[in-house]
C-alpha cells in the first residue's frame, strides 16, 4: 500500500497531517470549559419564558444567537484543530490559548450586542421601545467588534506561528510546514480585514460599508484556498512532501 493511502487510512493522519494531539490535554479541557461558557453568556434569554408573549419575543433574539454559535465554533474549531495537530502544551501554547480564551469571553457581549441589533431589527424589525444608537455610538461598537474579530485571530496566528517555530522538534514534514504556513496566512487575512473595517467605522463617509467589509472574507478566502489547493495536490504528489 501507498504511503499516501496508508495516511489517510490511518486514524494518526488526516489529509496526510499528522494528528500528535489525539490525547485530551488538560488545557484543551480548559479551553472547551471556557468555550461552553461563553455559548451559555449567548443565549437568547437566561430566564425561561413565562407566557407565550415572553417565548415569542424570546424567539425574536434566535437569528442573532445563531450567528453568534456559529462564529464561536468556527473559533473552537480553529482551536481544536490546533490542539490536534501539533499537541503543544508548553508555556507559550498555555499562555496564548489563555489569551485567546480572554478574548473570547470580552468579546461576547459586544458581539451579542451588534448581531442583536442588526440581524434581529433587520428580520423583525424594531420594537418601538429598542434602544436608538446615535452614528458615534454605532462607530464605536462596529470599532470594538473589529478590533475584537481582529485580536481573536490574531491570538490563533501566533498559536500557529509558536507551532511553526517548533517545526523541527515536532518534525514537520514539507507537507506539514506547507499547511501550517497556508493557515497563518489565511488568519492573518481575517485579521486585516477586522483591522479594515474598524478603520472604515473610524471614518464618517465610510461607516456604512464598515459592516459590508467582513463579506469580502468570502471572495478572498475561496481564491486563496483554490490557490492553495492546486499547490498542494502537487505537493502531495510528491514523494519528498509525505
Amino acid at each position: 500500500m501507498l504511503p499516501a493511502t496508508r495516511a489517510r487510512r490511518n486514524r494518526e493522519f488526516v489529509d496526510g497531517f499528522r494528528q500528535r494531539g489525539l490525547e485530551v490535554s488538560r488545557l484543551e479541557s480548559f479551553s472547551d470549559a471556557v468555550f461552553g461558557f461563553a455559548v451559555t453568556l449567548l443565549v437568547v434569554s437566561l430566564d425561561v419564558p413565562r407566557t407565550f408573549a415572553d417565548l415569542f419575543n424570546a424567539m425574536h433574539g434566535f437569528p442573532a444567537f445563531a450567528v453568534c454559535f456559529l462564529f464561536l465554533a468556527l473559533i473552537w474549531n480553529s482551536h481544536y484543530k490546533f490542539c490536534r495537530r501539533f499537541g503543544l502544551d508548553d508555556g507559550a501554547a498555555r499562555f496564548l490559548t489563555c489569551v485567546l480564551l480572554f478574548l473570547v469571553l470580552f468579546f461576547i457581549y459586544p458581539l451579542k450586542f451588534l448581531f442583536n441589533l442588526s440581524i434581529t431589527s433587520m428580520i423583525f424589525g424594531a420594537p418601538a421601545n429598542s434602544m436608538r444608537i446615535t452614528a458615534d455610538q454605532l462607530s464605536a461598537v462596529l470599532v470594538i467588534y473589529g478590533l475584537g474579530f481582529a485580536a481573536v485571530w490574531l491570538a490563533l496566528t501566533f498559536l500557529y506561528l509558536h507551532a511553526y517555530r517548533l517545526r523541527d522538534a515536532l518534525e514537520l514534514t514539507e507537507l506539514e510546514r506547507f499547511d501550517t504556513r497556508y493557515q497563518i496566512h489565511r488568519l492573518l487575512i481575517l485579521v486585516a480585514i477586522g483591522l479594515l473595517a474598524a478603520a472604515f467605522a473610524r471614518i464618517r463617509p465610510l461607516l456604512f460599508w464598515s459592516g459590508w467589509t467582513y463579506l469580502l472574507l468570502f471572495p478572498v478566502l475561496r481564491i486563496y484556498a483554490v490557490s492553495y489547493r492546486q499547490k498542494r495536490r502537487a505537493l502531495f504528489a510528491n514523494p519528498a512532501g509525505r
